[in-house]
């Protein structure tokens, strides 16, 4: 399935990247929810990939990290990987052009939202990475821009009798970790943060989405522009509906971070089926029911009321 335009992606991240530095705050804030996340672990990672590295602030944030010697930055766009600056290349991450077993840290901060074939995609970062190399990422998972979705939908209709796709469809939490398990990853993990941010109107919110190189990108966008009275209904629909008493609106956006590890002998696995040496039913101090029977109603105690 094709659902983004990827070279829309390229193009609008290629317009954005010499006035990234403007709109880059929630980039930065996402990266050094990364990086303390990396601080987290006790471990070097002496050869790391940055991909979707936009103009290098993942590579800035890490700063002189200790444990990483070299760090390949990687992005769609040439116009960003060249202000990133260093070891820096253009590709795409639907086709990595990377051996196998090359890297033992790959970071993605805020660009595989846009990736047609995400399980694809992680199948070829945990080739890249070597045994018991680390990845960590973050998208923007579902609820982002759900202010912005149903006011652009209900103005669409209401002025143009019909919608047309315009906010991507992102991943959902419940499904980041199936997808590193599916992809090989070892120790998956999935967790999100909800970060909300506050504008003086849609329109603000508009131009940094465009200076992100966030801009739409589905396939099946329409062709042709779309009336300005779209967007000014949609800004007035947004404005009475999520303005706070100061008069500012607020955009939420949803952070899922995943944490996968390629597989390693030496790392911990799950116990055999059966290899317990104790039974959960002692430890809760409780009756252990057999599959299959129905346990008898206990009339509850004043203890366990």
């Amino acid at each position: 399935m094709r659902v983004f335009d990827r070279h829309a992606v390229r193009r609008n991240r290629a317009r954005a990247a010499a006035g990234l530095s403007a709109h880059d705050f929630l980039l930065c804030d996402v990266a050094e929810r990364l990086s303390d996340r990396l601080l987290d672990i006790s471990r070097t990672f002496p050869r790391a990939l940055d991909l979707g590295c936009h103009t290098g602030e993942m590579g800035r944030m890490l700063g002189q990290h200790g444990g990483i010697e070299t760090l390949i930055q990687c992005d769609l766009a040439p116009e960003m990987a060249r202000r990133a600056g260093g070891h820096a290349i253009a590709a795409d991450e639907e086709a990595l052009p990377f051996a196998p077993e090359s890297f033992d840290l790959v970071l993605s901060n805020l660009s595989l939202h846009w990736v047609n074939d995400l399980p694809g995609s992680l199948l070829q970062i945990r080739q890249a990475l070597k045994p018991d190399g680390l990845f960590l990422a973050a998208m923007f998972g579902g609820g982002t821009l759900v202010e912005l979705r149903n006011c652009l939908m209900e103005a669409e209709n209401e002025i143009a009798g019909g919608v047309s796709p315009r906010i991507s469809p992102f991943a959902d939490l419940r499904d980041a970790a199936g997808l590193l398990q599916r992809a090989g990853f070892t120790l998956p993990v999935a967790d999100r943060d909800t970060i909300t941010v506050t504008y003086e109107n849609a329109f603000r919110l508009f131009a940094d989405l465009r200076g992100m190189g966030e801009g739409n990108a589905i396939r099946e966008r329409q062709s042709q522009f779309t009336r300005r009275s779209v967007f000014l209904r949609a800004a007035e629909r947004y404005q009475s509906s999520h303005a706070a008493p100061d008069g500012r609106i607020d955009a939420t956006f949803n952070i899922i971070f995943m944490h996968g590890w390629a597989p390693h002998p030496s790392q911990q696995k799950p116990l055999r089926p059966g290899s317990a040496q104790s039974r959960l039913a002692t430890a809760l101090e409780t009756e252990e029911v057999p599959a299959g029977d129905k346990a008898t109603p206990q009339r509850p105690t004043a203890k366990e009321t």
